[in-house]
């Protein structure tokens, strides 16, 4: 009686249950903020029963971050070579939006992982990108295959990184036609769209303040800002750690200065590049080439921004979040005006894909802004919103 009882309260895919929930928790929350309390609430259990499966937080969120990864192989491993690449995306799509809670860990929490842990996981996801890659060259083949298939997969895991609520056939269809439209985007249809672009200058650190922040926004990109300190800071900008007191109360309002620098240096350039669109449709290309300028031009500055702004204390993030919230407000406006047959979420939603576009495109190419660099990704971004 004592086993059956045991038995009905310890489920088999206990194990399982702690995974899901831990991956919606670190994605949320970020590796860092969340705790292994907090994940233990969520599956309505005690810290302690966590340590049953997991011998410490970091272990529970190595597996959390492979889950998704392992599930998009299984996918691309399970159809044959001859297989139309439409129902592998379909299938791709299927899973990401099926772990959409979970799957923003991938996206930026990974850099926590460790050296071994972080190159296992880029193998895996490499495999995922060749294997869509096949694919793409033998139905679209161009020059750039690769990078049209990473840049589809942005597409579809960009659902990942926000909650606009739609029906869940209503999303697969729409991140199914955003992928498609990327891989069958053409580079060469936004040539000429930098002429669109007019970017903000880069801030002169002209104050020991600004000097403070312009320092530690590499800093926060290259190791993450939990892993930052503020004695690190200080060194690059040659004052004793307790210096930087009288100019920032700690180092969470460094990161919320770096997160309002880039929602004004970004809001800048949306408004100077939409004073050079003749028609709607301009409009949006001069939307995608100045978001895809900005994230070429201040790339530290941007992922610290996008990556970090999870780990803030809520009322320190609700300023970072409305600048978000009116930058996307811009892009609906805009896209609408091009599809009006797109309701309020759906154009959210392929907004969203566009900039999922950008963080994979650019990854794949290092970010080095060589010529045509910048036209190739604003063509996927068009391509995503299927204009």
């Amino acid at each position: 009686m004592t086993t059956g009882s045991t038995a009905a309260t310890r489920p088999r895919n206990r194990k399982q249950v702690i995974v899901e929930a831990a991956g919606q928790v670190f994605s949320e929350r970020g590796y860092h903020a969340a705790s292994m309390e907090e994940i233990a609430a969520v599956v309505g259990t005690s810290a302690a029963a966590l340590y049953r499966h997991f011998p410490n937080k970091y272990a529970l969120f190595a597996e959390c971050a492979n889950v998704i990864v392992d599930k998009l192989v299984a996918v691309v491993d399970e159809w044959p070579p001859e297989a139309a690449l439409t129902d592998v995306l379909v299938a791709l799509t299927r899973v990401t939006v099926t772990h959409r809670a979970s799957g923003g860990l991938y996206r930026w929490e990974a850099r926590y992982l460790q050296r071994e842990d972080r190159r296992l996981l880029r193998t895996k996801f490499a495999h995922v990108v060749g294997r869509v890659t096949e694919l793409v060259r033998r139905e679209y083949p161009r020059p750039d295959e690769s990078l049209r298939a990473v840049a589809a997969l942005g597409a579809i895991g960009s659902i990942t990184s926000h909650r606009t609520s739609i029906a869940q056939r209503r999303i697969e269809e729409l991140l199914l036609a955003s992928a498609l439209g990327v891989v069958t985007s053409d580079p060469a249809a936004a040539a000429g769209s930098a002429r669109l672009v007019e970017l903000p200058a880069q801030p002169v650190p002209r104050t020991r303040r600004a000097e403070i922040l312009t320092a530690a926004i590499p800093l926060f990109a290259r190791d993450g800002f939990a892993n930052v300190t503020n004695a690190q800071i200080a060194q690059a900008v040659g004052l004793a750690p307790s210096a930087i007191y009288r100019h920032y109360p700690g180092k969470v309002d460094i990161l919320v200065a770096a997160c309002l620098q880039a929602a004004g240096l970004l809001a800048q350039a949306v408004d100077r590049s939409l004073r050079q669109a003749t028609d709607p449709r301009q409009a949006v290309v001069a939307l995608a080439a100045a978001y895809v300028a900005y994230c070429f031009e201040h790339n530290a500055l941007n992922s610290v921004a996008e990556a970090e702004v999870a780990g803030l204390p809520p009322e320190l993030q609700r300023p970072v979040i409305l600048a978000q919230r009116e930058h996307i407000a811009v892009w609906e406006q805009q896209l609408r005006r091009v599809r009006p047959e797109l309701d309020s979420r759906q154009t959210r939603l392929l907004v969203h894909a566009g900039f999922g576009v950008v963080v994979e495109a650019g990854r794949a190419l290092r970010w080095q802004d060589a010529p045509g660099h910048r036209d190739a990704v604003t063509a996927l971004v068009t391509g995503a919103l299927t204009l």
